[in-house]
């Protein structure tokens, strides 16, 4: 960790600052490490870290730090590759409160925005008016507008639509000496009256004014301009202020185009002014049919020279995979099922996107595109993929920049020069030639997106924990800089300088532009407030590093199995901060629930791997996980299991945070409520002959006085235990029917068992009348409330008896189904990481065995073994929610098939994520309040909103309470909805 030159807090009166303002001000060692990193391989303890919530604490902020020599590093969603907002100031995040679409106006297709409007929020909205903001980038559910007029994003049809910077037409924040001020075109008697101090709010803004007069009106400098910036028709240019733009522009040329200081303020990464509201041009909506021809190719020279080719047909967007990323995403639970249109092994793809006004129209221009490269030996496969499976591959595409951290050990894809950006007739001999530079140095490189624009993102794989690998970081980056200049293209297309590329600039642009970069910023920024250390005056590239070379990888003896990570510090460090996790509940999927209710990076997976990562690696106690910060972090993890599955590098923090309360335990003991919510299975089985004095208790002012007690929210109403547990009823019960369709097994689990007697005897009858005679194995309780709580060994133990017990309770041909997720999905997830040896080479056989009841009944449709003459005609309505487990770690697809059953139901999914309950989570007095918000994010309005008569569809126990707590209505399980539903 950097603590170079910060100031220590001794030495800063932030307390005054804290009473100051009206948001929040932070500066525990916690935070401030949450916010040291990004997306990027740099990390550096902030000073503080500030969550404002009007403009006037953004603007007391900025007198704070000039007052204290300290700075203001502007940060949205912290995705950044090039370490811009990382540093030794105070970390203002705008991403919480500066959220408002002020305005929109149609018929001058603009939008004033603040700078925390994520991008795809913002298109959400103007869906209505038919209009949208272009630039895309793979960040886009989560980036925000700062910060692509920080970085001037482009994105993936930046062919069609550019940069941030050209729909950039206004910007309100403020100047350094904290005045407010509002950029804009302006005309030459404007600008003019600029410069002699007419209508400026301060000297400073004047000084600006008079200085860009004086660079842009020297012929020598223009000439400098010309000879020494990027190509012209290079359209991703982000290396250094964009000086050249704005000296295209009046009064300095014959161009129509009005002078605007938002030509240097995007692409300015924060350096030189701090906005509060942005005015962007908009423009229609896209064309109403999509389709991508998906080029398959045996070498990537070859998918190269085909881009050229593809531009003739004028496509929206060309996008290259590189083999790399899609031998990742074999691995990948959720981008394995976006590869449906790769055939074989393809070196790269092409991903050539077209969006026209009719779907013949594609079609014609695919065929003429593919005889073109055909005779020219381009491409060996040309599938077409059409309409909604267009986002699938984009989905693939866009999670490059994850999965890349997928790759096993410490040698990674790293963001060193994967920036550059060269004229795309250039780029077949410029990317031959970058990849002998790394052949001479034993390097592999990844290759991945805008072939269109001349720019891919190139990842060489580095070992940055090392010496040797810190030094390659360094020499590859000067390397790649000398060969950007031979080609005249930008070292910087998108992703912008940072303290990564800024030391390169004075090579890339020359000595005297450097020295005008210097000027600009010391006119801005006299007091050096704004995010100092980036563009100009950057420190070496190759300090400040998130890993110190020749550091060490602890390897903790742990509970779960994480070889394949080759330890628990690797599993965590598997997260390359990426952020995915802080898209909201409007972006669809699970993962964070407890961020898109709280907005707090506090609360991230992201956050959460970086605080572990950095507890087991710096820890100097012998029990690295014994760290009361750790487990705060790590509270409101709902152990939903989204990030396993949506988290391009699958980063599981369910397991990650089962693992370090079970280490923590081991130092420190289990909790009473923890090890009464673990132990429920056996105090179920005290209760079972006398579930009225269990339900008595649970009920009324005894219930209450009993949850206060054991730290349960009074608000919630207890599961109530059957008459009867559902093994009883089995023993009683005579299965009737021909059976044509063999034996299958049911778990009875803990919550079967006890709770949900009547959902399971709905299953087996159900099962019955489809043909099936149904068994009920010798196995025990699924382990999951102790799973939930970090009592590995117990869950341990229980996982091993279970896999025992499988292979002598079913065949070998036979099957075990499940009707609650949680806990069949133990076989396939937990159990083969809990057990070892050949314990755990069963687990992971037996694991195949088990499905989902829903799963269960869809293969059954698809073989004939099922089919809708069963079911009534009747016409119904149901709305399903799927479980997190279900979603996470299969799909919702069969559940939808099941219900569909029924000819005449509609079935519509509820775009909801967790439910808010999770287990025990919703039950805990201090977790309630968030459990019912994350409900109410699109779960329960969504139900509210359907009328009485509507089916409402949940497999999980817990979402069915949570449903009956927040919404009044009862949620059924699938199997009792398709019971009702049979003739």
């Amino acid at each position: 960790m950097n603590d170079n030159n910060i100031l220590s807090k001794s030495t800063v009166p932030l307390e005054s600052l804290e009473k100051q303002v009206e948001g929040k001000l932070f500066y525990d060692h916690t935070m401030r490490l949450l916010y040291a990193t990004d997306a990027s391989a740099y990390k550096e303890m902030p000073l503080a870290v500030a969550i404002p919530k009007t403009k006037e604490d953004i603007q007391k902020i900025i007198a704070f730090a000039r007052e204290h020599k300290s700075s203001v590093i502007p940060r949205a969603a912290g995705t950044s590759l090039a370490g811009q907002v990382v540093g030794n100031g105070i970390i203002v995040d705008i991403s919480q409160e500066f959220t408002k679409i002020i305005s929109v106006d149609q018929e001058e297709k603009t939008a004033w925005v603040e700078p925390g409007v994520i991008r795809d929020e913002l298109n959400l909205y103007l869906k209505p008016y038919k209009l949208f903001f272009g630039p895309e980038t793979s960040t886009s559910n989560r980036c925000m507008i700062g910060g692509m007029v920080g970085n001037n994003a482009c994105g993936a049809r930046s062919v069609i639509y550019g940069s941030t910077r050209e729909h950039l037409l206004e910007i309100k924040g403020f100047l350094a000496d904290g005045h407010e001020v509002t950029f804009g075109a302006l005309t030459n008697a404007e600008f003019e009256d600029k410069c002699n101090g007419i209508n400026v709010v301060s000297p400073l803004e004047q000084a600006i004014y008079v200085q860009a007069k004086e660079i842009l009106s020297s012929k020598s400098n223009r000439i400098l301009f010309e000879d020494n910036f990027p190509k012209k028709s290079i359209p991703r240019r982000n290396t250094g202020y964009a000086l050249d733009l704005l000296a295209d522009t009046m009064p300095f040329t014959d161009s129509e185009e009005k002078f605007n200081f938002c030509k240097l303020i995007a692409g300015s990464e924060g350096t030189l002014f701090f906005s509060t509201a942005i005015k962007l041009n908009l423009v229609e909506a896209l064309k109403p049919y999509s389709a991508l021809v998906c080029v398959h190719f045996e070498s990537i020279n070859e998918s190269l020279k085909a881009n050229i080719e593809a531009l003739k047909f004028n496509p929206d967007s060309v996008e290259l995979i590189d083999h790399y990323i899609l031998e990742c995403t074999k691995e990948n639970i959720e981008q394995s099922k976006n590869r449906f249109f790769v055939k074989g092994d393809p070196q790269a793809i092409l991903a050539v996107e077209f969006l026209r006004d009719s779907p013949e129209e594609i079609d014609s221009i695919a065929k003429e595109m593919e005889t073109l490269m055909r005779s020219k030996n381009l491409g060996y496969h040309f599938p077409i993929v059409y309409g909604d499976d267009t986002n699938k591959v984009w989905a693939l595409r866009k999670a490059g920049l994850g999965l890349l951290s997928n790759i096993p050990g410490d040698a990674k894809a790293v963001a060193v020069i994967e920036d550059t950006a060269v004229d795309v007739n250039d780029l077949p001999d410029f990317i031959e030639d970058f990849n002998a530079i790394l052949k001479k140095r034993n390097l592999n490189c990844v290759h991945y997106a805008h072939a269109a624009t001349g720019e891919l993102h190139l990842r060489p794989i580095i070992d940055l924990k090392t010496k040797e690998g810190t030094a390659i970081f360094r020499t590859i980056a000067t390397d790649i800089a000398h060969l950007v200049k031979k080609y005249k293209g930008s070292l910087s297309g998108e992703h912008g300088d940072g303290r990564l590329r800024g030391e390169f600039i004075p090579l890339m642009l020359g000595e005297e532009i450097y020295q005008l970069f210097l000027q600009i910023k010391q006119v801005w920024d006299p007091w050096g407030v704004f995010n100092p250390g980036k563009i100009v005056n950057t420190p070496p590239m190759d300090t400040s590093l998130r890993y110190t070379p020749g550091q060490d990888t602890p390897m903790p003896e742990t509970y779960f199995d994480f070889s394949e990570h080759n330890g628990i510090l690797r599993a965590a460090e598997m997260c390359n901060g990426s952020g995915d996790c802080r898209k909201t509940e409007k972006s669809g999927g699970t993962m964070c629930p407890s961020y898109m209710a709280t907005r707090d990076e506090k609360h991230t997976t992201r956050a959460r791997a970086n605080m572990l990562r950095e507890t087991i690696s710096n820890s100097t106690k012998a029990n690295r996980f014994d760290d009361e910060n750790l487990l705060e972090v790590l509270d409101l993890c709902l152990s939903c299991k989204g990030c396993k599955s949506e988290c391009p590098s699958n980063v599981d923090m369910a397991k990650l945070k089962a693992e370090t309360l079970q280490q923590y335990h081991d130092k420190n003991g289990v909790k009473f409520r923890s090890r009464l919510i673990g132990n429920t299975p056996k105090i179920n089985q005290w209760f079972a002959t006398m579930p009225w004095v269990y339900n008595l208790s649970a009920k009324g002012a005894f219930g209450n006085v009993i949850k206060k007690v054991t730290g349960f929210a009074t608000e919630r109403k207890l599961p109530l235990m059957h008459k009867i547990t559902f093994a009883k009823w089995m023993k009683e019960y005579i299965q009737e029917g021909d059976f044509v369709n063999g034996k299958v097994y049911l778990y009875n689990d803990e919550f079967l068992n006890f709770y949900d007697v009547e959902i399971g005897q709905t299953a087996v009858k159900l099962l019955n009348r489809l043909g099936y005679q149904v068994g009920i194995p010798k196995m025990g309780i699924s382990g999951r409330t102790y799973l939930s709580k970090g009592m590995l060994k117990e869950a341990r133990e229980i996982a091993e008896n279970n896999i025992r017990n499988f292979e002598f309770s079913i065949p070998d041909n036979g099957i075990l189904l499940g009707i609650e997720p949680s806990a069949i999905l133990t076989f396939r997830d937990e159990y083969p990481d809990l057990c070892r040896g050949e314990l755990k080479t069963k687990a992971k056989t037996f694991a195949a065995r088990t499905f989902l009841i829903e799963e269960f009944l869809a293969k059954g449709l698809e073989e004939g073994r099922i089919s809708s003459d069963s079911f009534t005609r009747k016409s119904e309505r149901v709305r399903m929610h799927g479980h997190c487990f279900q979603k996470a770690l299969s799909s919702l697809v069969p559940l939808k098939k099941i219900l569909s059953l029924p000819e005449n139901y509609t079935v519509l999914n509820i775009p909801s994520g967790c439910c808010g309950m999770a287990g025990s989570f919703g039950y805990e007095k201090e977790h309630y309040e968030l459990s019912m918000k994350i409900g109410e994010l699109v779960l329960f309005p969504t139900i509210r909103s359907e009328e009485e008569a509507t089916l409402i569809s949940a497999s999980g126990t817990s979402c069915r309470h949570q449903i009956a707590d927040g919404t009044g209505r009862k949620a059924q399980h699938p199997v009792e909805i398709l019971f009702k539903a049979l003739k």
